[in-house]
């Protein structure tokens, strides 16, 4: 039986759940050809990196070995993609030692996902962009609080017991919640009122959660509050210099730690590997994934540019998004490699789940034109949830 080569790039969300989806969709069933399925991933493991807050306020270990992820009918390869060749159906990549190697495909998925948003280094603070970042984010807020205990200037005690959370989005929202929790946790260890640790998030926008009804944004900020989360609408972080922010409306604030929260790029490698991109940079595909004049090339996950042809609205970077077209994917490989017709991208539902620290969740859903929204311990089991569907553990 004649074989058929699929690579699949990237073990992030969108790469780990788009193998699992064409291993159930094509096995070795496409079209009589026996399946060689290939993961390359310039790491030997997928990251959790929606939960990247985690090791910031604790001990975490957010690491998954891709072979456990797929212990067997799946080649891992590490290495670090450099160019895709079209015209043979070529992949340069190089290996761990840094050597060159091509490697043919019949059918290439690019996952190369996304990098997090850094501040420049002149404004100071730390940006929680990887998990030795997020080590350094809980040494230094432990640190405070600790020189806090000494400390016996009023003001200098204050600035040590704050920390501001720079950026309001999920992530920001997520951060400031479970380092709020861990921060007073810690702080009632050493004998300091808890209350007295003060977290502020930053938000350039005027409410909370822009994605979805005014009336989840203030549940959201009501639920931060209780956390001992200050959240402060139309205030951007210009820098933090020597403990001191200077916030876009003149004023300012003493902290003892700025974390940046700030999003989500598409991987800067994008640009270079001889595929067509956005003015965003994200590899631009048509309504079934396909990328234009790259035969048997597809992309998904942060990396793409998706669009639903109805709405035209394009999809978000998020790990759910990632897997719906994940599962789709597989579908539209099998109709390609068939020769029928493709299904076509159809943008995911509103439904979004939101960590308010240790235990405690919301989620927004719309269904039937109303606004559900779930609290709670059950917010918090569905939070749960999607981060270990989202990365293949349940």
């Amino acid at each position: 039986m004649k074989e058929l080569t699929c690579i699949v790039v990237g073990g992030g969300y969108a790469g780990i759940n788009a193998v699992k989806s064409i291993r159930k969709t094509l096995g070795d069933r496409a079209v009589g050809k026996k399946v060689r399925l290939i993961l390359i991933d310039q790491q030997s493991h997928h990251l959790r990196k929606v939960l990247l807050f985690k090791p910031a306020a604790e001990e975490a270990n957010l690491a998954v070995p891709l072979t456990h992820l797929f212990p067997e009918g799946v080649q891992f390869v590490q290495g670090a993609v450099q160019e895709v060749r079209g015209n043979d159906r070529s992949l340069l990549y190089l290996d761990e030692a840094g050597a060159e190697q091509v490697i043919r495909y019949d059918v290439l998925v690019l996952a190369l996902g996304s990098v997090v948003r850094r501040a420049d280094p002149e404004q100071g603070g730390i940006s929680l962009t990887g998990v030795e970042a997020a080590q350094s984010i809980r040494e230094a807020w432990r640190a405070n609080l600790r020189q806090a205990v000494q400390e016996k200037r009023a003001e200098e005690r204050q600035r040590l017991l704050a920390l501001s959370v720079a950026g309001a989005g999920i992530s920001g929202i997520e951060t400031s919640a479970e380092l709020a929790a861990a921060m007073r946790k810690e702080a009632k260890g050493l004998g300091i009122d808890p209350n007295e640790v003060n977290v502020y998030l930053l938000n350039a926008q005027q409410r909370l959660f822009a994605e979805g009804p005014a009336k989840m944004g203030r549940k959201l900020e009501r639920a931060l509050q209780e956390g001992g989360v200050t959240v402060l609408h139309g205030q951007k972080v210009l820098r933090e210099r020597g403990g001191e922010l200077t916030l876009s409306s003149g004023s300012t604030l003493s902290v003892g730690l700025c974390v940046w929260t700030l999003g989500l790029l598409p991987n800067p490698i994008l640009r270079q590997i001889g595929l067509p991109v956005s003015d965003e940079g994200q590899i631009v595909v048509d309504a079934s994934y396909r990328v234009a004049g790259a035969p048997g090339v597809y992309s998904i996950g942060d990396c793409a540019r998706i669009v639903d042809a109805t709405s035209g609205q394009a999809d978000r970077m998020t790990c759910k998004e990632a897997g719906g077209q994940a599962v789709r994917l597989g579908k539209i490989i099998l109709a390609d490699l068939e020769g029928k017709p493709a299904p076509a991208h159809k943008s995911f539902m509103d439904f979004y789940c939101v960590g308010l620290g240790p235990e405690r969740g919301m989620v927004w859903t719309r269904q039937w034109g109303l606004d559900i929204i779930m609290t709670g311990k059950l917010g918090w089991k569905l939070r749960q949830f999607t981060w270990d569907v989202a990365s293949l553990l349940k």
